[in-house]
């Protein structure tokens, strides 16, 4: 997030780091997908318009992932109304798993404009600043299984729907990750005999996982999504967000930027305006039933490790691998 972004918000320097700008693609039906986190040296409007498409435009979320620093945020009156307007965004969308009874109580604190409450209640729903992407295809529990992706605290959930039973989670925690390398490859249609670099199909991209199933037991899982890049993104900013947090660091600390002078902010700058009343649920919207942490509620197949002609650059190795025992699952 820019320091000039930051001073038209009115949002206090030791906050900046707490923000950041994605770049995503609109769809039809009002949805969005991201493309990616853009870099602390792009300019915003020069990215956006170069891709020379209506489509793409540039959102503002929180760049955090553990909400115990929600707390630093909602000190501030900006930073506040920007969580807050963010965790609506997210419910309307259905990002944040809520039930008929949270979202009624959600609605009444909107109404009396309880902001620190509402996003109190908010922090105990499951998905709550969760970054969702597009639906994709995993090899687990079985292979070519549909699934759609959330990253968030800590964790890499798949939602899915196994043959005959209701929608299902599991979760991929990233302290289980030994480590996981994103792989790419161009499949020429079958029967081709056209020359190298002709008559290929779209780029496969892939995130491929090495997943600590039990204490003596490692598993490869793979996702296949245009998304998988921005996916690795998201699990190294976890890892590194938790050991700077294990290590006794904080964001201030981490992303604190020293600049001489001082950033002017107008007084006559409005805040962040409030979005509009959280809408009705969807009463077709199915329940989630949470899968044990034994993954018992699943049939695992033997999943052989992805190919292994990349080369040992290509796996990004996890320093917040932690080791567990059998009575830890």
């Amino acid at each position: 997030m820019s320091w000039r972004l930051a001073a038209k918000l009115d949002l206090p320097d030791d906050l900046i780091g707490y923000f950041s700008l994605f770049l995503v693609r609109e769809k039809e039906d009002g949805a969005f997908s991201f493309v990616r986190k853009l870099q602390e040296f792009e300019l915003p409007y020069v990215s956006v318009t170069s891709l020379r498409s209506q489509e793409y435009k540039i959102v503002l979320r929180k760049s955090y992932w553990d909400s115990a620093y929600d707390d630093d945020v909602m000190e501030n009156r900006v930073g506040l109304n920007l969580l807050y307007a963010q965790t609506v965004s997210d419910i309307e969308r259905g990002w944040i798993l809520v039930t008929k009874e949270q979202h009624r109580q959600l609605k009444s604190l909107q109404e009396k404009v309880s902001k620190k409450e509402f996003l109190r209640l908010a922090q105990t729903l499951r998905h709550y600043g969760y970054l969702r992407f597009d639906a994709c295809v995993a090899d687990f529990p079985e292979k070519d299984c549909p699934v759609v992706v959330s990253a968030g605290n800590s964790e890499l959930s798949l939602q899915l729907r196994l043959p005959g039973q209701q929608l299902r989670e599991g979760s991929f925690r990233v302290t289980r990750m030994r480590c996981w390398r994103v792989t790419s490859s161009v499949p020429l249609p079958s029967g081709s005999t056209s020359s190298p670099g002709r008559g290929r199909g779209e780029v496969r991209l892939e995130l491929a996982f090495e997943y600590l199933m039990s204490k003596d037991r490692l598993q490869w899982v793979t996702i296949t999504s245009p998304q998988a890049i921005m996916m690795s993104i998201c699990l190294q900013s976890m890892v590194d967000e938790l050991m700077v947090k294990k290590s006794g660091g904080s964001i201030r600390k981490m992303l604190r930027r020293r600049v001489g002078g001082t950033l002017r902010r107008s007084d006559s700058q409005q805040a962040v305006k409030s979005p509009p009343l959280l809408e009705s649920p969807d009463a077709t919207r199915e329940s989630m039933v949470k899968l044990s942490s034994k993954l018992s509620a699943v049939s695992l197949r033997g999943i052989g490790s992805p190919s292994t002609d990349a080369s040992a650059s290509d796996v990004h190795g996890n320093f917040a691998f932690e080791g567990i025992g059998d009575e830890d699952l």
